[in-house]
């Protein structure tokens, strides 16, 4: 029995649109992906957590995401971008850690979005080895990123506070299906539930338990819409102590049950 889509090991280039035929939930909840994931915004405004922190965005404005690291991206209704997904395992030029940065030079706006069109014709080619033009100009995005990180000016020496969220983000990642509440996940972290609440909040905009909830609801969400598993076995995978339990929580999250949010969900694999 298996749990997770199936994951395709290409190199993938979609627009933002694309990357939320299924639902804003896509992109919107906190989740963490199997690729490395760089998201260019051309156009338009929104928010992302990353790293631990809310951050805005606008146009010209790059995210780096290491694959399996928590994140979400929720952008206006006109705006414009694309998502790269790069599988991990290459040795690609790529950051180590999450980033995002705001582009100002004409220039270096020009070189991100003429290394995209590079490897948007390869993807629609039918040219031999063109998965390896892709990885190719991938790496060239990884040297453009890292060029942008040398160039940004050196911020300030950040707060526990930042360190907190950005371990409690972490934390998600690897236990949010254990069916730990928000006070183990405090705990776990050797705070109290109360300290934890208010950092996420100053930090993140959300609280510690409903950043726990947008994961859970994800994964569900994901689940349901790109597998034919049961609902026990999905509610028993996601640490809910039985079916109507976890029927329970997404009724009360989404609006619908289990069954009629699949009926609703059309999960393309390449955006999945």
């Amino acid at each position: 029995m298996t749990f997770d889509p199936i994951e395709s090991p290409l190199i993938r280039l979609r627009s933002l649109a694309q990357m939320t035929q299924a639902g804003r939930w896509q992109l919107e909840l906190p989740h963490d992906r199997s690729e490395h994931t760089l998201v260019w915004i051309t156009r338009g405004q929104g928010t992302a957590l990353l790293d631990g922190v809310k951050v805005g965005l606008g146009a010209h404005n790059a995210l780096f995401v290491p694959s399996r690291n928590l994140m979400s991206v929720s952008t206006g209704r006109q705006a414009l971008g694309h998502v790269l997904l790069i599988p991990p395992g290459n040795t690609l030029t790529l950051p180590e850690t999450p980033l995002h940065l705001r582009v100002r030079d004409g220039t270096v706006q020009a070189e991100m979005t003429g290394l995209l069109e590079a490897i948007m014709r390869e993807q629609t080619s039918e040219k031999p080895l063109s998965q390896s033009a892709m990885l190719a100009s991938c790496d060239l995005v990884g040297i453009w990123l890292r060029r942008n990180i040398e160039s940004s000016p050196t911020s300030r020496r950040e707060p526990a506070s930042r360190r907190l969220t950005r371990r409690f983000f972490a934390q998600l990642v690897t236990t949010f299906a254990e069916g730990r509440t928000m006070a183990d996940h405090a705990a776990a972290l050797g705070v109290t539930p109360t300290h934890l609440t208010r950092v996420c909040k100053s930090e993140t905009d959300e609280t510690a338990a409903s950043l726990l909830t947008g994961r859970i609801l994800h994964a569900a969400h994901q689940l349901l819409g790109a597998t034919n598993v049961s609902m026990q076995d999905i509610a028993q995978h996601l640490g809910f102590g039985s079916a109507a339990y976890f029927t329970r929580f997404v009724q009360q999250h989404t609006g619908q049950s289990p069954t009629a949010l699949r009926r609703t969900i059309k999960i393309d694999p390449a955006c999945s």
